[in-house]
């Protein structure tokens, strides 16, 4: 990891933030949609499968950024609690950009249904055929959605905080660059 102290994130970790932000919520929309639309379930069980392993593969990327770029601390006006939270928050963010995806396409495989990136192109099953499994594992994947859509919600709340409250430069250091490449 580079020991330098940013004020502000990398161009790709800023990059990868932003677009990860918009798909996570587009699938979110998109998984509520698909349990409770019977008319578009197929078109939207069609942008859930391709768009959850661009997400997979996409976290794996900024996974890696991360651990090779540091993120620019925390103010020292941020209480040490606060602080926590907000590294808890950013573990459990990660944990879940990985989790939610691979665990999908363990319940697809479980399920026997075919994992379809696009027409003609399908990733390997991960798991053996199991009824019983591939009810597990769906039940798994609503909770963790909904436990990904309440961190959202808290990760949008404390950024909007920071951003229109304190104007402390947390919200600024991924909403902008500092003028130098990274």
């Amino acid at each position: 990891m580079k020991t330098r102290n940013p004020r502000h994130f990398n161009a790709l970790a800023r990059g990868l933030h932003w677009l990860m932000a918009a798909m996570i919520l587009s699938m979110l929309f998109i998984g509520a949609g698909m349990m409770t639309s019977v008319t578009h379930r197929t078109e939207l069980i069609d942008l859930h499968r391709p768009l959850g392993i661009a997400i997979l593969v996409l976290a794996v990327v900024r996974l890696i950024n991360r651990l090779r770029h540091a993120p620019p601390p925390l103010p020292a006006s941020v209480p040490p609690l606060q602080a926590l939270a907000a590294k808890a928050s950013h573990v459990v963010l990660y944990a879940l950009m990985l989790a939610l995806p691979l665990i999908g396409w363990a319940l697809l495989s479980a399920g026997g249904y075919p994992v379809v990136l696009f027409k003609g192109v399908n990733l390997p099953a991960i798991l053996p055929a199991s009824p019983e499994l591939y009810a597990w594992l769906r039940d798994a994947h609503g909770w963790l959605a909904r436990l990904l859509f309440l961190v959202v919600i808290a990760h949008l709340s404390a950024a909007l905080l920071h951003g229109l409250v304190y104007r402390d430069g947390v919200f600024s250091s991924m909403a902008k660059g500092d003028g130098h490449r990274g």
